[in-house]
């Protein structure tokens, strides 16, 4: 797959007013919900901080499921989409590696998954379901990346794929949640060593 940004055609008029204000809607509602939390935060205070009307804000999202959903899509869609290319190209190690370097410099955008993971715990929050799809997701790419290199012996054989994705995936937020509450804290080298470790564990 080409690594060529996709451009979309040009908005004009009412459609390119539209999509801007969903987008600053959007973004108002991530500082919102960072700040509050999705319980604490309100449709009428994401209206407040734009200076718009609660009308408005209706308008474009109904309910604040609606805007949540939107929310998380917006920051993780991409994100998701470019561990996958990685996988791909760079083997699941390096793969994973490169994004959590990306993510160094997006930490307000982790901050509220993080937020979020941890409320959507609850099975009757509004995005359990978003999340449960995508940790497996995640995990399903991540133990196809590694079945993939133990196939090709670019790692050591690794006779339980899931299970290896799995603890790289809590090795990951893990690490990820101690940077994000003391940035001085390396992340990065913890994170190789740490799959290093796991994928040894797993090739036993």
């Amino acid at each position: 797959m080409s690594d060529t940004p996709r451009i979309a055609p040009p908005r004009r008029g009412p459609y390119a007013n539209t999509a801007r204000r969903k987008a600053e809607i959007v973004a108002a509602a991530a500082s919102v919900f960072m700040r509050s939390g999705y319980r604490g935060g309100s449709l009428r205070e994401i209206a407040r901080d734009l200076e718009l009307s609660f009308t408005s804000v209706k308008h474009h999202f109904p309910t604040k499921e609606h805007l949540l959903i939107a929310v998380l899509e917006e920051y993780d869609s991409l994100e998701t989409e470019q561990l996958n290319r990685d996988i791909a190209l760079l083997g699941v190690v390096d793969a994973a590696i490169a994004l959590a370097v990306r993510n160094l410099d997006k930490p307000e955008t982790e901050r509220l998954l993080a937020v979020m993971s941890a409320e959507a715990s609850s099975s009757d929050h509004p995005a359990h379901e978003w999340f449960v799809r995508r940790y497996e997701n995640i995990r399903n790419s991540m133990a196809a990346g590694i079945r993939t290199a133990s196939e090709a012996e670019a790692i050591p054989f690794v006779a339980d794929a899931d299970f290896v994705a799995s603890a790289f995936v809590a090795l990951w937020d893990g690490l990820q949640l101690q940077w994000l509450i003391d940035p001085r804290f390396d992340m990065i080298d913890r994170l190789r060593r740490g799959f290093e470790a796991i994928l040894r564990e797993g090739s036993r």
